[in-house]
């Protein structure tokens, strides 16, 4: 996994509420055992026709809008506890999801898969949307050592919450096992300690 401590991107906005894994990921594409490739996929049904051309109205399709942070309406992430909406995402290029509200299964999959939800107010939520349509290119930044989110255009800040195990892994770019392998050294000291 990526390391994420200062991140400073433009946003894709997607002001919907109530995004279930489905739509995220439609499970006709699960069939797959590797995480690599889902992002082609990511809001399949919503990017594209039945004859796989683009949907020139929906949000991905739009050239204006980029960068590694999407914006999403609340309670991101709803429905079946599916790993592959976090694969999706983070192959896509999305490295934070900003929401007031996610579901516990989706937000805890992203975790554990190096992609940062990151659960702010409706009012700062609200700003966001809007600064992100007056320019579409306004810089967003998010600090994983302070948890907090700064909005560059008006200096907005708000503070996130996030478990101090996942800080560490997100900010050095571990998972569980690269985790455990770094404190290998610990481990067998503790374990040559009970012999």
């Amino acid at each position: 996994m990526e390391k994420i401590e200062l991140l400073k991107s433009s946003c894709i906005p997607l002001p919907i509420e109530d995004v279930d894994t489905d739509q995220i990921i439609p499970a006709r594409f699960l069939k797959a055992t590797t995480k690599e490739g889902f992002g082609q996929n990511l809001f399949r049904d919503w990017r594209y026709h039945s004859n796989d051309t683009p949907k020139e109205d929906f949000i991905l399709n739009n050239s204006i809008y980029s960068g590694s942070i999407l914006v999403a309406g609340k309670n991101f992430g709803c429905g079946s506890s599916r790993e592959h909406a976090a694969w999706s995402l983070y192959d896509f290029g999305i490295r934070v999801v900003i929401s007031s509200f996610f579901a516990d299964i989706f937000q805890g999959n992203a975790l554990n898969n190096g992609l940062l939800p990151i659960t702010v107010d409706d009012a700062f939520l609200d700003h966001l949307f809007q600064e992100i349509e007056k320019d579409p290119r306004v810089q967003v930044e998010v600090s994983v050592p302070d948890q907090t989110v700064r909005i560059s255009s008006t200096g907005q800040v708000r503070s996130f919450d996030l478990d101090p195990y996942k800080k560490l892994c997100l900010i050095n770019g571990y998972d569980d096992i690269d985790y455990l392998l770094s404190i290998k050294e610990k481990i067998e000291q503790f374990e040559f300690s009970k012999i």
